[in-house]
């Protein structure tokens, strides 16, 4: 009887942990006053629409989804075939390679940021989007990699034997049998690798400069300077954003059957 009590009590407990900054955010994003508080100062949607009237974020809005967009596709169009050598065959040196491969969530992000600044766009002068985007490219790999790794783990590889048996390529065996078989992974990857890049802060910081800033560092810099409810505005859009992304790939894509 007690434990029939107590596992309710516990998992309400936890969900109040969990959902109540997130519901807090929202009520203040909501308030009526100049200043973020927390009980709301009456109930309004003005910040909500300021936030559509600020150039710098929708700016840095954009940026942030050119990274995140074409960033987590390069890294999947680099960590697809990667992961696919590392499952399928015994490489020399593969636990190494995974390794290496595995470094960009090893190490602080503080320090990439920093060995990127100093190594890659202070002697070569490389360009700072080019710079942010090879980062956040990096960043998501290690995610591709072993995401798809595994669903190609679960994968059986005598269909693809199969398939080659029966006069398909490799190259066409992998298109044909391995691609729709792992797309769920593939999904996953991409929709994890979105998340991590639109949400970096330590790279991005050492890496934006003059006209070029992601949307958490402008964020950052606004409150800085700013203390009015529009950033808890913008965190509960984010947020509803990564919500819907999420139901929308389980909706019509329906990922839960595949991973």
């Amino acid at each position: 009887m007690t434990a029939r009590i107590l596992s309710p009590l516990v998992l309400g407990l936890l969900l109040i942990f969990l959902i109540g900054p997130f519901l807090i955010i929202i009520s203040a994003s909501l308030s009526a006053g100049d200043t973020l508080a927390f009980p709301p100062q009456g109930l309004s949607l003005k910040w909500v629409a300021k936030v559509f009237t600020i150039d710098s974020f929708r700016e840095s809005f954009a940026m942030s989804m050119f990274l995140a967009v074409f960033g987590t596709l390069t890294a999947l169009l680099l960590g697809i075939p990667a992961a696919y050598a590392l499952s399928r065959y015994k490489l020399p040196f593969g636990e190494t390679v995974r390794t290496i491969v595995s470094l960009p969530i090893i190490v602080p992000g503080i320090i990439v940021g920093l060995a990127l600044l100093r190594y890659l766009v202070v002697p070569f002068g490389v360009n700072i989007t080019l710079a942010l985007f090879m980062a956040h490219t990096a960043l998501v790999l290690p995610y591709a990699v072993r995401v798809v790794s595994a669903s190609l783990n679960n994968l059986r590889s005598d269909m693809e034997e199969a398939a080659v048996l029966l006069g398909s390529s490799r190259v066409g065996a992998f298109f044909r049998v391995v691609m729709p078989n792992i797309r769920g992974g593939i999904l996953a990857a991409f929709i994890l690798g979105f998340v991590t890049s639109f949400n970096q802060v330590p790279v991005s910081l050492f890496l934006s400069g003059p006209g070029v800033r992601t949307l958490p560092i402008d964020m950052l810099g606004y409150m800085e300077t700013t203390y009015d409810p529009s950033i808890a505005a913008l965190s509960s859009l984010l947020a509803f954003l990564s919500i819907g992304i999420v139901f929308l790939a389980e909706r019509f894509l329906g990922i839960s059957r595949y991973v």
